[in-house]
């Protein structure tokens, strides 16, 4: 193993680095600084952007490096927006017109997602056109996403640099970035013009290792004379005066893009790759799409005798325009065909068959289209390897045959012809806490139109958000379509870095034009949607009232989770402060007033506000809310009132019920809102500190048994491949980098590429490794058939067919995590159900290696033994090391997590802990146990019957689970009143078990269903049974397990005889009651013998009168199915007796889910009675 010595991937010299392309970017701008040094000269750069995926956490990372940076000169200042940024750095090439410069030269480096590119052509025409001061340069960052990861559209920037005259360098790797960076430079200085820096998504998101040396490159200077003249670059700034513009135009075209070219030719940006004097077939490609095509001829098998024996000759391009002319009829002589491998619409295409049009024995050229005009390569989305395998072999199968080519597409033909796993899909959602879950949130009938930012996701959560646009312009489009709709008004949602960075014009264009809408401000102080960045601009939000009134804006609200902060702070117009309650309240009002007016949402990013508490820098509340499952009716109604990840739906012995994640809890408390009296407001006493340091997040139990070596289960005689699906915001790209620095460690090279997409919204995130013996220079993305092992911490995210299609089954060995994370979907509708885990994992078995995959619940088991579900990763990383999937020394992984500096000691051991789940799981389990709390391992025993009870389950004549779920349920039916009403219950179930037997001997649905919801009905949680369940022996035990320093409890409540009703709505008002609620619970359970009876005084209502009727009801259509049953209606019989699983909830809540389940209900009975009348109904 080699030296654990850590080095810096940024100040080191010499040898090789590893880094990711967004910190090559970084490397860059220092490597430009000192190279000037190395010639002589003195000179500082200036960066400035906007962020955007890809380039979306370049700030973060300049940020990062600050101090580096401004020790060598270099100064990052955010853009508020892609345009002004650009002028920003245009202003270091005019330094000489106001002199007095501190520096032999200023190089800038701007940078901007494709949107940003297209935004900023004004004015990187104008700086492009008007030249580079002396001793300067810059280079431009255009950041593509070609396949619409994490962007509104797809992306493709060479065009637009074109346009403005902006030559465009395109790297495949990190390696490339700094070299081709450098370079640009170097041109940029020499020609006098901005140079153009496609970053794909593939490459900025890749990680990789880089050479570097100050004699790495050698800068050649091209021959700069023309017409006997030597050509010196000058600064021209007369844009405004005819004959310098013309002059700018034509030594643009004419003199600067030739340097360009020469300067290309001279330092052989553009090479022939693999040389074949005998070759009939070239391939001409660039950048990232080389990577693919080298993976392609791995899968094909085409390595490089066979590429000479096929007639293959290579042209990589590192310069996409202009396109120097010289390599490429260098290229062309003795070619049959071109064949021009480019993503997108073609432009290196364009270019060749100008280059060589009209030539004497010019090659066909092909790309998007063959010669016969038929569809070769897509012009749309991202190339993988599999597009080039099929269409390069189309090209050589008009010479030859390629056996080994046809047999890999074959195999790639199987593969996706394999039938796709039923699943659920992953969609991005709100952060557990989100201002966004409240504030999204319209009036009834709204129409609202979204924007740019994490709001945006609302289009997908049935909130009316029915329309949207580009970046800056939310609300204009409304000012076209208002005069010809009988729609009145509309919401539009506009983030606060939205605002900063164009759309406070778009709210002004609107008021100006007296339209009718109501911009939703939603200030969170953080550009959330690209990494919680500080918003460049931002304005205290007295400052935002003040502008946009000075802007027309008739009426503004401002909302907010603590109304507090506004206290002595003065709001111009008559503006008012109302608390995030009112938010409803607030919109109506505002849509009601004509013309334009705003709300104003103020409430932290719940994600930052975490990273802040977890940092020290904010108070974190002590307060945690807990929900009694018993009480709970998994009535849903605390996920549509919070929209919260933490609010996660619970398979209990009673059905679907609620709980909080704790580890995951933002404490929001909006689920509070929830009306439901199972939350309790629990105020954990603080545990005693250590050593006077603040005690950690959960715990680090110890191992105390001996881990033994895993026997090596895949073949890495090559390399191995890891492919590895997570959830966003869970760690799982930090562990990936673990695992890439320990193979570092050993010597082994590694590339890898993480595609997080909408990854911190809690969207999917995939990653992916390969570690060879060798440098490998193909794709740095897992190929379909090829992953050896399939490292998923998410089941559903491993059950996505596009991640199954990385599987085989002689080669990939599968290790997922079973753990039901739920979707936002589950959340804010409890109809929407976790599929079941066995099917997941069949599905899985099928198309990988079943008698080597491991598949546990990861997440229970890690939480349960750490108290902290972020040490569910490493523990899946520690299964699947034991279960021989990653051929590496585990001393390599334990010195990777050390050198990683973070969570190291939980990090460690959870690695271990993992490590001995495979060897010994009951042992981790009983450890498990022993820390057994409330929101992981439920051991639940037998109960244990009174005689009574015993006898009335008896009687019933049930066995197996019939048996078992009366066994539960006659017990609680006792404690619930008493023998005589559980007898009832009893007596019932045993009547339809007898007829259930008599007309389908050993079928059980029927009778399951009936002892699950009879016992719903019969066991209504009344005042009594509410006050019983909290007083619970069994909860009481939970919560001193969850919290063994002690705790003071709030009761959250709606008392139908104490608690005041909504003056718009009716329903009752849920407040908070103390620790001496809890005495009167006890009180109350007492008198559980009044339920029913003339002194009950909660008995009288209108709800609990339902409740009793409910059950006679559901008694009598009990008797009649068990009268009526036939083999024929079974099915049907078990689906009636179902419908009372719909009533739910509490109040206003259960009466509406009680109209709900009357409708199922009618259905159900009409199909039990009249069956053939419903099947004919199907059939027409």
């Amino acid at each position: 193993m080699s030296s654990n010595t850590k080095t810096n991937p940024f100040t080191q010299e010499t040898g090789i680095i590893h880094l990711g392309g967004i910190d090559a970017i970084v490397r860059l701008t220092l490597d430009q600084v000192r190279t000037d040094a190395r010639r002589g000269l003195k000179t500082g750069m200036f960066v400035s952007g906007y962020r955007g995926s890809p380039v979306g956490m370049l700030d973060a990372a300049l940020l990062k490096q600050q101090k580096l940076l401004l020790e060598q000169h270099i100064h990052f200042v955010d853009g508020i927006n892609e345009d002004l940024a650009a002028t920003a750095v245009w202003g270091t090439q005019m330094l000489h017109t106001v002199g007095k410069q501190k520096f032999d030269g200023v190089t800038g480096l701007w940078y901007g997602k494709a949107p940003g590119v297209d935004r900023s052509g004004d004015a990187l025409k104008h700086a492009n056109y008007t030249g580079i001061g002396k001793n300067g340069g810059v280079l431009a960052i255009a950041g593509d996403d070609p396949s619409c990861k994490s962007s509104s559209l797809c992306s493709q920037s060479e065009p637009m640099l074109f346009h403005v005259g902006i030559p465009s360098l395109y790297p495949g790797n990190v390696q490339e970035i700094l070299d081709l960076g450098l370079h640009g430079y170097q041109m940029s200085r020499l020609a006098g013009v901005w140079m153009g820096m496609k970053i794909v998504t593939n490459v900025a998101d890749g990680t990789g290792s880089a050479l570097v040396s100050p004699e790495r490159l050698n800068f050649v200077t091209p021959d700069l004379e023309f017409d006997g003249q030597l050509f010196t670059p000058r600064m021209n700034l007369g844009m405004n005066v005819r004959a310098d513009a013309l002059e700018m135009e034509q030594s643009l075209y004419t003199r600067r893009l030739e340097v360009v070219k020469r300067y290309a030719r001279a330092n052989k940006l553009n090479n022939i790759v693999f040389e074949n004097r005998d070759a009939w077939l070239g391939i001409l490609t660039a950048g990232k799409t080389y990577n693919d095509l080298k993976q392609a001829f791995l899968e094909m098998g085409l390595d490089d005798a066979a590429l000479r024996k096929y007639g293959i000759r290579i042209l990589k391009m590192g310069m996409l325009f202009p396109m120097e002319p010289s390599i490429v009829r260098e290229f062309a002589e003795g070619l049959e065909e071109i064949f021009v491998i480019e993503e997108k619409r073609p432009f290196l295409e364009m270019f060749a068959k100008q280059v060589l049009y009209g030539r004497a024995n010019a090659p066909r050229i092909v790309g998007k289209f063959d010669e016969e005009e038929k569809e070769l390569l897509p012009h749309y989305g991202e190339f993988e390897s599999d597009v080039i395998c099929r269409a390069l072999l189309k090209r050589l199968s008009r010479k030859t045959r390629v056996e080994s080519a046809e047999a890999w597409i074959q195999r790639l033909d199987e593969i996706h012809a394999r039938s796709k796993l039923p699943t659920t899909v992953r969609t991005a959602w709100y952060c557990s806490g989100c201002p966004h879950n409240s504030s999204t949130v319209a009036p009834e009938g709204s129409t609202v139109s979204a924007g740019i930012g994490c709001h945006t996701m609302a289009m997908w959560m049935d909130r009316n958000v029915v329309m949207g646009t580009h970046m800056g312009a939310e609300g204009a489009q409304w000012i076209g379509m208002a005069p010809f709709t009988e729609t009145g008004h509309i919401f539009q949602n506009m983030g606060d870095g939205t605002y900063a960075h164009s759309g406070s014009l778009a709210i002004r264009y609107a008021a100006s034009t007296n339209v009718n809408i109501t911009f939703k401000l939603l200030v969170n102080a953080h550009t959330s949607m690209t990494g919680g960045q500080a918003i460049q601009g931002a304005h205290p939000v007295a400052n935002m009232v003040s502008d946009l009134l000075a802007n027309g804006v008739r009426r503004i609200i401002v909302t907010t989770d603590e109304p507090g902060k506004y206290s002595g702070v003065r709001l111009e117009g008559h503006t008012e402060v109302w608390h995030r309650d009112r938010l409803i309240e607030a919109q109506t009002e505002l849509a009601a007033t004509p013309g334009t007016t705003v709300l104003i949402h103020d409430q932290e990013c719940a994600a930052e506000l975490r990273r802040a508490r977890s940092r020290g820098k904010a108070e974190e509340p002590a307060e945690v809310t807990v929900i009694n499952e018993r009480v709970c009716e998994g009535c849903g109604d605390c996920g549509e009132k919070s929209n919260c990840m933490s609010v996660e739906p619970v398979d209990t012995e009673f059905g679907r019920k609620t709980r909080i994640h704790q580890s995951s809890c933002n404490k929001d408390f909006s689920c509070v809102k929830g009306f439901c009296p199972s939350f309790l407001t629990i105020t954990p006493n603080a545990a005693p500190a250590a050593d006077g340091k603040k005690k950690k997040k959960g715990r680090i139990p110890a191992l105390e048994r001996e881990l033994i070596e895993p026997i090596k289960k895949v073949d890495d005689s090559f390399g191995f491949g890891i492919h590895v699906m997570g959830i966003g915001g869970t760690g799982s790209v930090t562990v990936v980098a673990t695992l890439a620095n320990a193979a570092r460690l050993e010597g082994k090279h590694v590339i890898g590429l993480d595609q997080t997409g909408l990854a911190q919204k809690g969207g999917n995130v995939i990653s992916d490794i390969k570690i060879t013996h060798a440098p490998f220079d193909g794709s740095n993305k897992i190929s379909d058939g090829r992953a050896d092992l399939y490292l998923g911490f998410d089941i559903l995210n491993a059950t996505d067919p596009k991640n199954l299609d990385k599987c085989h089954p002689s080669r990939t060995i599968a290790v997922v995590s079973t753990t039901r994370t739920p979707t936002g979907k589950m959340i804010a509708d409890r109809h929407v159900m976790f599929p079941a885990t066995q099917g997941l994992t069949a599905g899985i078995d099928r198309v990988s290696r079943k008698e080597d995959n491991v598949f546990l619940d990861g997440q229970a088991l890690a939480e349960g033994l750490f108290g902290d579900a972020m040490a569910t990763n490493n523990f899946m990383v520690g299964v699947a090391f034991q279960a021989g999937t990653i051929p590496l020394k585990a001393e390599s992984i334990e010195a990777a997590i050390q050198n990683s500096g973070v969570g190291v000691e939980q990090s460690l051991a959870a690695f271990r802990w993992g490590r001995m789940a495979v060897i010994d799981r009951a042992y981790v389990e009983s450890q498990v146990a022993k820390y057994k709390g409330a929101s992981v391992i439920n051991l639940k025993q037998a109960p244990q019957l009174t005689p009574a009870a015993r006898a009335l389950v008896d009687a019933i004549g049930a066995e197996g689970e019939v048996k078992r779920l009366a066994e539960i349920r006659v017990q609680e039916l006792i404690a619930f009143q008493d023998e005589a009403y559980a007898k009832r219950y009893a007596d019932v179930i045993k009547r339809v078990v007898a007829a259930e037997h008599k007309a389908l001997p050993g079928a059980t649905a029927l009778s399951e269903t009936a002892a699950r919801n009879l016992y719903k009905l019969m066991a209504y949680k009344d005042e009594y049974e509410v006050a019983r369940l909290h007083t619970d022996p069994a909860f009481l035990a939970e919560l001193d397990a969850q919290f063994p320093h002690g705790y003071s409890v709030k009761y959250n409540l709606a008392p139908p005889l104490l608690a005041d009703k909504d003056p718009k709505t009716g329903h009752l008002q849920k407040k908070q009651y103390g620790q001496w609620m809890f005495k009167a619970f006890q009180r109350m359970a007492g008198f559980k013998h009044l339920r029913g009876g003339a002194l009950d005084l909660f008995g009288k209502t209108e709800e609990r009168r339902m409740e009793r009727a409910l059950i006679e009801e559901y008694i009598r259509q009990l008797d009649e199915i068990a009268g009526q049953l036939t083999h024929a209606n079974h099915s049907a019989a078990a689906a009636l007796a179902a419908w009372p699983d719909e009533v739910r909830g509490y109040g206003h809540v259960k009466e509406k889910n009680l109209a709900k389940a009357r409708q199922i209900q009618a259905e159900r009975l009409e199909a039990f009675r009249n069956p053939s009348q419903v099947v004919m109904m199907k059939r027409a």
